[in-house]
């Protein structure tokens, strides 16, 4: 058996190395390679990790490194499905005995998509790291490979970067436009371009489908994350009632919702899962990158767990794109877009409620120690729902201490003054351009 698994890895290997590159819209994620560490990028499937993995190839061949010299592996290749921890060594192996010239004389470049896949993957690659002379770069969709077990497995031999769909200014980079100064005409091109930003989404694929491609490529993806990055990764013995859960959740993104109302959803549905197997849920939707947790702003770890959670997607129009109604609720779509512009630069986001249990969407805990509290409002042009918004925000100003926060609308700019400080009111587009200069590097 090892004899046929070795000859399919090579061919793999070979197979890999006549790879057609993809052309790479460019990416504002910034990974930096640092020499005896594994590079690792971490993300939901098809939001251009393994793209992202052609341009640092085609940019090692430019600078002179010879193609034979890079190892490349994708462990959903169905060739390798009978692959196990214990086979890993057949990798390096098979590698050397196509090339045995280049044991121990020249360097080689790693790169492992997906290995997530292959359990107790990190031992392989903290291995070879000792005993070979090597650069690893892998990707996977799993944030587990962020976890502190992966990181003492690797005992400090790797740094980790996290990648999302497209940004509103990557999805302008990728479709030609600049946006380089806030000149009447390049505000109107913006503006019109989050408009179709907002029917798109960020995946790059679907980027320049149909509507109808483009909902049938979601509707794929979604499938595939459900059964290959939930299902089959951890062995569901239900699968139905985690396909039903993510189907409610999806309906009903940018909610709050408990574990006691999706235990009764599920049971009116005659699934039998506990309380603690939806917990388990949520997390694995999470891990794949999918589905996210919002907690509420509390120093008490317990009384966060004990509150609702609020739900977002990893894409609003994949959200679109599965709901089964006609009109999914715009202003919680826009809520969903403005959670994953503040998910692409930190994952400390929370939502806030006042002593007086007035809400505001997020409060955002930025790298430089700062707050930030941003509420979402597609339209303030009632006198109710404006009423509402800055109440909202004053008085969570006042209790925080905070002197500015911010309205994020789907038209709307002005500058308003309370009695806390002051309430910027901005267009999505713009505050999503100005969340770049944000990222921690």
């Amino acid at each position: 058996m090892s004899d046929v698994l070795l000859e399919q890895i090579k061919q793999v290997i070979v197979d890999g190395q006549a790879h057609h590159f993809k052309d790479a819209s460019k990416r504002t994620l910034q990974i930096s390679v640092i020499p005896g560490k594994a590079t690792i990028c971490i993300g939901v499937r098809r939001c251009g990790k393994s793209t992202y993995m052609d341009h640092i190839m085609q940019n090692l061949i430019k600078d002179g490194i010879d193609r034979k010299n890079i190892l490349h592996l994708d462990f959903f290749d169905d060739r390798l499905h009978a692959l196990h921890h214990n086979d890993l060594d057949l990798v390096i192996k098979a590698y050397f005995s196509l090339y045995p010239n280049k044991k121990n004389s020249e360097k080689i470049y790693c790169f492992f998509d997906e290995i997530q896949e292959i359990k107790n993957w990190e031992l392989f690659i903290n291995r070879i790291m000792r005993t070979e002379d090597c650069q690893i770069y892998i990707t996977g969709s799993s944030a587990k490979m962020l976890s502190k077990e992966i990181a003492t497995a690797m005992r400090g031999r790797a740094l980790s970067w996290e990648m999302f769909p497209y940004s509103f200014l990557e999805f302008l980079t990728a479709r030609e436009i600049i946006y380089d100064s806030p000149t009447t005409k390049n505000k109107l091109l913006a503006a019109n371009e989050f408009n179709a930003f907002m029917e798109i989404g960020g995946f790059p694929e679907v980027t320049n489908l149909t509507r109808q491609l483009r909902i049938k490529t979601h509707q794929e993806y979604f499938n595939t994350l459900i059964f290959r990055d939930l299902i089959e990764r951890h062995d569901i013995a239900n699968p139905k009632s985690v396909i039903d859960l993510a189907h409610f959740l999806i309906e009903n993104i940018a909610s709050k919702h408990s574990i006691n109302r999706m235990h009764g959803y599920l049971q009116a549905l005659q699934h039998k899962v506990s309380k603690n197997t939806i917990g388990q849920y949520l997390a694995w939707f999470e891990d794949a990158y999918f589905l996210f947790q919002v907690f509420i702003y509390d120093a008490s770890i317990k009384r966060a767990q004990a509150n609702d959670k609020k739900i977002y997607c990893i894409d609003h129009s994949l959200v679109r794109s599965i709901a089964s109604g006609i009109l999914v609720n715009s202003g919680h779509l826009l809520e969903n877009v403005i959670f994953t512009a503040l998910r692409n630069i930190t994952e400390k986001i929370y939502y806030y409620r006042t002593t007086k249990s007035k809400e505001v969407d997020f409060i955002v805990l930025l790298a430089n120690g700062a707050k930030m509290l941003v509420q979402v409002c597609e339209s303030m042009h009632e006198q109710k729902t404006y009423d509402r918004e800055i109440a909202a925000l004053t008085e969570a100003m006042q209790e925080l201490k905070l002197q500015t926060s911010i309205i994020v609308t789907k038209s709307e700019e002005k500058l308003l003054g309370v009695v806390s400080g002051e309430i910027r009111v901005m267009t999505a587009w713009q505050f999503m351009l100005e969340l770049e200069y944000l990222k921690e590097p």
